[in-house]
């Protein structure tokens, strides 16, 4: 039996900031797909709240919420760590990281899927978080200095997912001109080989959000 195993689901942004920890650090684990229309017993058993993927077990606890579980993973193998040790500096990380999880990725997902009015503000909204990073990557190879960190890891959905909606759906978000450091903070991340590793099939995830666009 696996002492580490997570319970997933294929193109899940947050599933992938789980795995890219576990490969950035070394850690075999096993692997299970889950289906989220006919969700498994032993999901239902390990996340009875929130029911979703991802739940990592480790040695047969449970623990749920991606972010909650990188710094789990990050306080368990100590390699290649992810927070810093600074009190200061790691408070900063974790700011950045809910900056980007709660601000910017909803901001982002309703600039894509609302219309109207609503769709304007949520663009005006991505628009002055985005500016607030561009900013905030000045002069920084990644959010975590010269090393992906806690936020870069969050921001996966920044890196990856954004694009392809941005693609599916014809909105413009990120551009160079607007966004220089963000953009080249992307293809940074982007390029890291053991972020390609993990990353699903961009094709896979375009054909999906599409199919849910139309």
């Amino acid at each position: 039996m696996a002492q580490v195993k997570l319970h997933g689901l294929y193109g899940s942004p947050f599933v992938h900031r789980v795995e890219l920890v576990l490969k950035l650090k070394g850690v075999e684990y096993e692997y299970i797909e889950e289906d989220m229309v006919n969700k498994s017993s032993l999901l239902l058993k390990y996340n009875p709240i929130y029911q979703k993927v991802p739940v990592f077990l480790h040695n047969e606890k449970p623990i749920v919420e991606s972010l909650e579980i990188v710094e789990y993973i990050d306080e368990i193998w100590k390699g290649n760590p992810i927070l810093p040790q600074d009190p200061y500096d790691k408070a900063m990380a974790r700011f950045w990281a809910k900056f980007i999880d709660y601000k910017c990725r909803s901001a982002i997902w309703n600039s894509i899927w609302s219309k109207g009015e609503e769709q304007e503000k949520a663009k005006k909204e991505a628009g002055e978080a985005l500016k607030i990073l561009d900013n905030e990557l000045k002069d920084k190879k990644f959010f975590g200095g010269d090393k992906i960190g806690l936020a870069d890891i969050v921001g996966n959905f920044i890196a990856f997912w954004s694009g392809i909606l941005e693609e599916m759906s014809g909105v413009t978000l990120i551009t160079e001109d607007k966004y220089p450091n963000l953009c080249r903070w992307i293809a940074e991340y982007l390029n890291c080989s053991i972020v390609k590793e993990s990353l699903p099939d961009r094709g896979i995830i375009f054909s999906y959000f599409q199919a849910r666009y139309q």
